[in-house]
């Protein structure tokens, strides 16, 4: 018999209870499948030494220029793990369905705008585009982003060089976590579901961790579809 436990909610039948026992087997397995690709993750050995110490530019809005900031500079005093988010700026030569920001990196740094402040009191985090800078901060202004930290790769291999940038210049998303171990920057994680091959019916869900939207939508009958998401909605209240 699967796992189940004895709370009912008001006129569920027997149906509906054996086949929700039956999801609940499916969702602590999941769980537990989850804990241990997660000890996994956490034993990885170090990754490679990154290559080149990465020029980023972030928009200074109170000189009105960019300044230079470099990888090594990215991580604070005792806090030796940098998660970078790569934020695609789509070229018209990419022949996508939009040009510019994406809607669904918007998306998911709108959702996690607002829980940088916990999160960088464990870690260092960044969220890098390779488009201009002054753009891609008043991408951020335009969204309401308050605590993220907004940087532009132009003029630097390192979108390349981590697979967020192909060979023709088009944009990719993808999340990596580097790690400083006496005092050289090294490569420990990147969401490489990106990079498997692509199963029937499924995306990649390589960012789904960072991305709340799907994993509520997955709750409900409708479940998640395709469907492009838009930057703006319009205002339904009366």
């Amino acid at each position: 018999m699967g796992i189940h436990h004895d709370v009912r909610f008001p006129g569920e039948s027997e149906q509906y209870r054996s086949a929700r026992d039956e999801l609940l087997s499916a969702e602590i397995e999941l769980r537990r499948q989850t804990a241990r690709a997660a000890a996994m993750r956490r034993a990885l050995p170090l990754g490679g030494e990154i290559p080149a110490d990465y020029a980023f530019e972030q928009w200074d809005p109170q000189a009105g220029t960019p300044r230079q900031v470099r990888i090594s500079e990215l991580f604070a005093e005792g806090m030796d793990a940098l998660f970078i988010y790569s934020f695609m700026c789509v070229p018209e030569s990419q022949g996508l369905w939009f040009v510019g920001p994406c809607p669904h990196c918007t998306s998911i740094v709108d959702g996690i705008d607002g829980e940088v402040p916990h999160i960088t009191r464990r870690i260092n985090f960044a969220v890098a585009s390779a488009g201009p800078s002054e753009q891609f901060h008043a991408h951020g202004q335009q969204r309401g982003w308050r605590n993220t930290r907004l940087l532009s790769t132009l003029g630097s291999d390192y979108s390349r060089d981590y697979r967020a940038e192909d060979a023709d210049g088009n944009q990719w998303p993808l999340a990596t976590v580097f790690v400083r171990r006496d005092g050289k920057v090294h490569h420990f994680w990147s969401s490489e579901l990106w990079l498997a091959p692509r199963e029937a019916g499924l995306d990649p869900r390589h960012v789904d961790f960072m991305w709340p939207i799907w994993a509520m939508l997955d709750r409900t009958p409708e479940g998640r579809d395709d469907v492009h998401l838009a930057l703006d909605y319009p205002d339904t209240r009366s």
